[in-house]
């Protein structure tokens, strides 16, 4: 049955209707394919083809009154396209009445209704075993908001939410579908502002249910609803409690083109399932749950599938954005408005998340609109932002900033419901919550004076190795006032002859050569999730079954230092210098820092990429350790042929403690092969040939770069290799 047979609106002549939005336009009930013109007065401003399903829109149209729609002759009534101002023309659409638990619709500035779904705290024993007796608060409840593109909405639970864990908390979770998704109305564009108007308009229509505790809320979720929470919260919605994004990035070209080279991997991936998922419900795309709804009658879900037909080419804009265009990428990517946020802030991101990648800690400093803000890193992988140490502070900064109360009053049936969490969550089985001193204060005042007593960076080193290897739990942390730590200073280590890797560039020039012949496989085929759903992928285990193999030496081309006389610890992101000559105008390159231990093992601590045509740098941006590469069309410059250049590579952030009598290892190689899901099957030179060379001198110093941290306390031994999470480990072969 083909989707347009499925929705029940006429295909031909009727009344048609336009409506106003945030610099656009969007017109319902035209016949399949009408050929429709926005008007204002005589002028013609656009002219396009309705959808399949009669919906239209038409996008960045200057805010005015007297637009008008005109199709078959017949125009529509007048209607007003506003700003893209936080604070909507009229507000009066907040006091709709939301009911306080189940499935139903909240309407928009704009008319647009989206799909929300309300978890009182009573809704935890529908996930939680039979005969589990939730803490269910009288009155008001503390309330969250989880806000994304995946089925958040669904009646059968939250795809790819965490709406349980707050339910446990106390709290009551409203999650609601983005525009364009599952059954909301509207067209799905990623991350438009419409959408963090939409977060806007949620946040304080929410705040006004008389179900709501203190007129405020606050917002939770990873990844996607990690993400959204930043777009969200930069509009200061005056209602807004605060915000808790987990696992997310910096900006989108960091996941999507690590140094100028399409993931195809995850990132490309999981654009191509928004695409599909935004499309209208039915057999060959949309939300199956949505789908499902209309089957079963849902007229508000069926008429909201019309305006997704009008969904922005996610494919084609991915493409057409290969390099760094700020009018586009800007309004895009976290580090350019998280300074707009002023509300309390918690965030957790892992050095190795597989899925967003490991630029998240570039965020710290860029929050300069509030004073109230705690960040915890650590290596692992995307579902390790709940790990239990961070879940606990997560726990206190909500309970504290939202529900306004101790952490003390929930924590027993926390703790009691931790086991299970992690079984499913993380296939780990006996993992408890670790004892919390912000747990045992008795009072608001003293639980707040001590969680706000705490530094802003945390950091959790060797996750995986507190306990039995791979579980969840960290070998030991570390806390600063601020990111980068205070006294980090730039180490070099210099490429030099036969692979060493030492103090000083060498007297004499030497060259080292690799044949470079792409690989297109990920580190591990475990691929099977893109979401962050429970047990979606295997890398979310204690024990993933990585497959990370060593390139062949003549693919390749290896450093390594003599053992450190000391533990040295590395806090941040730090860069390769690479003089390098390529047989081809354009060579993508990937540099992997390893600890090869003692023992005979190398374990795996983090990678950086650049397109080599792409390798200029932004100096108005960029630092000794945090090289920011430009990326602009502009600047993108052949390899000359014959010829060594400075190719800078960009690491991502890493916090690790190389042992005494561990050596550091930089590997550079083609881009595959050494990430879990992120792949790179587009690379150049396209025919997958090249010869690079990479020279070493004192006029040539080719060299690797990290952030040195002095005076980090190390008391724990080596950790078990495999054991680390996001960190495989293998045997060391030079």
């Amino acid at each position: 049955m083909a989707v347009a047979a499925t929705l029940a609106f006429p295909a031909g002549a009727g009344a048609f209707s336009a409506h106003g939005s945030a610099k656009q336009v969007y017109a319902t009930g035209l016949g399949p394919g009408a050929r429709a013109s926005l008007v204002k007065r005589r002028e013609t401003i656009a002219t396009k083809r309705a959808s399949k399903l009669g919906g239209l829109l038409f996008r960045h149209v200057k805010p005015g009154a007297n637009y008008r729609v005109r199709a078959r002759g017949k125009k529509s009534e007048p209607v007003t396209v506003f700003s893209e101002r936080s604070a909507p023309p009229n507000e009066d659409f907040y006091d709709q009445e939301i009911a306080d638990s189940g499935y139903q619709y909240l309407t928009t500035r704009d008319g647009t209704k989206l799909a929300i779904y309300v978890h009182p705290p009573e809704d935890v024993s529908n996930a939680l075993p039979t005969g589990y007796i939730p803490h269910v608060p009288a009155g008001p409840t503390p309330t969250l908001i989880e806000y994304a593109g995946y089925g958040y909405a669904d009646p059968a639970g939250p795809q790819s939410g965490i709406s349980i864990l707050a339910n446990l908390m106390g709290f009551t979770v409203v999650d609601v579908n983005m525009r364009g998704t599952g059954c909301s109305g509207g067209a799905f564009d990623f991350f438009e502002p419409l959408q963090s108007l939409d977060g806007y308009d949620i946040i304080e229509t929410i705040s006004r249910q008389p179900w709501v505790k203190y007129g405020k809320v606050g917002m939770m979720g990873i990844s996607y609803g990690g993400i959204s929470q930043l777009f969200s919260a930069q509009t200061r919605p005056p209602s807004l409690a605060a915000i808790s994004p987990l696992s997310v990035i910096d900006q989108v070209q960091t996941t999507l083109y690590p140094g100028g080279i399409l993931n195809t991997g995850f990132a490309f991936n999981w654009a191509k399932e928004r695409a599909h998922e935004a499309r209208p419900a039915g057999p060959h795309g949309g939300q199956e749950w949505a789908y499902k709804r209309v089957q079963e009658g849902d007229k508000t879900c069926e008429e909201n599938q019309v305006m997704h037909g009008e969904a922005a080419k996610l494919i084609k804009k991915v493409r057409a954005n290969n390099t760094y265009k700020p009018k586009v990428a800007d309004p895009l990517s976290p580090v350019t408005f998280v300074d707009k946020i002023d509300v309390p802030v918690f965030m957790a991101c892992q050095w190795t998340d597989e899925q967003t990648g490991g630029h998240c800690p570039t965020l710290p400093e860029r929050f300069t609109g509030t004073d109230k803000k705690w960040f915890t890193f650590t290596n692992g992988t995307h579902v390790d932002s709940l790990a239990p140490e961070t879940f606990n502070r997560w726990y206190d900064f909500l309970t504290l900033y939202v529900a306004r109360d101790v952490p003390m009053k929930n924590q027993a049936e926390i703790r009691a419901a931790a086991p299970l969490i992690y079984d499913a969550a993380m296939g780990v089985d006996g993992q408890t919550l670790p004892p919390d001193p912000i747990q045992q204060e008795p009072t608001y005042d003293g639980a707040l004076a001590a969680f706000e007593a705490q530094e802003p960076i945390r950091i959790l080193f060797d996750n995986g190795a507190g306990g039995d290897p791979g579980k969840p739990n960290p070998g030991f942390e570390h806390s600063f006032e601020s990111f980068p730590p205070p006294g980090s200073t730039a180490r070099s280590w210099y490429f030099g002859d036969d692979g060493a890797l030492q103090d000083d560039p060498p007297a004499s020039e030497g060259i080292d050569s690799f044949k470079w012949n792409a690989k297109t496989k990920p580190l591990t085929d475990l691929t099977e999730g893109t979401s962050t759903a429970a047990g979606d992928n295997g890398l979310w285990t204690a024990s993933p079954a990585y497959n990370w193999e060593q390139a062949p030496e003549r693919n390749r081309v290896s450093y390594v230092t003599e053992p450190l006389s000391e533990d040295t610890t590395v806090i941040g992101s730090g860069a390769v210098h690479a003089w390098v000559r390529s047989s081809k105008p354009s060579v993508d390159l990937i540099a992997t820092v390893t600890e090869v231990r003692p023992d005979g093992k190398e374990t795996f601590v983090q990678s950086g990429w650049v397109r080599a045509e792409m390798r200029k740098l932004d100096r108005k941006q960029s630092t000794l350790l945090r090289p920011v590469l430009s990326l602009r069309a502009r600047d993108v410059k052949p390899m000359p042929r014959g010829r060594f250049v400075k190719v800078v590579i960009p690491l991502y952030y890493e916090g690790h403690a190389y042992r005494a009598n561990s050596q550091i290892r930089v590997t550079i190689s083609d881009p595959n092969g050494d990430q879990p899901i992120w792949a790179f099957e587009e690379t150049k030179p396209k025919k997958r040939r090249a010869k690079v060379d990479v020279a070493h001198s004192a006029s040539r110093p080719s060299r690797l770069i990290l952030p040195v941290v002095p005076d980090v306390d190390v008391p724990t031994e080596l950790p078990p290799c495999p054991g680390l999470r996001g960190e495989p480990c293998r045997d060391y072969e030079p």
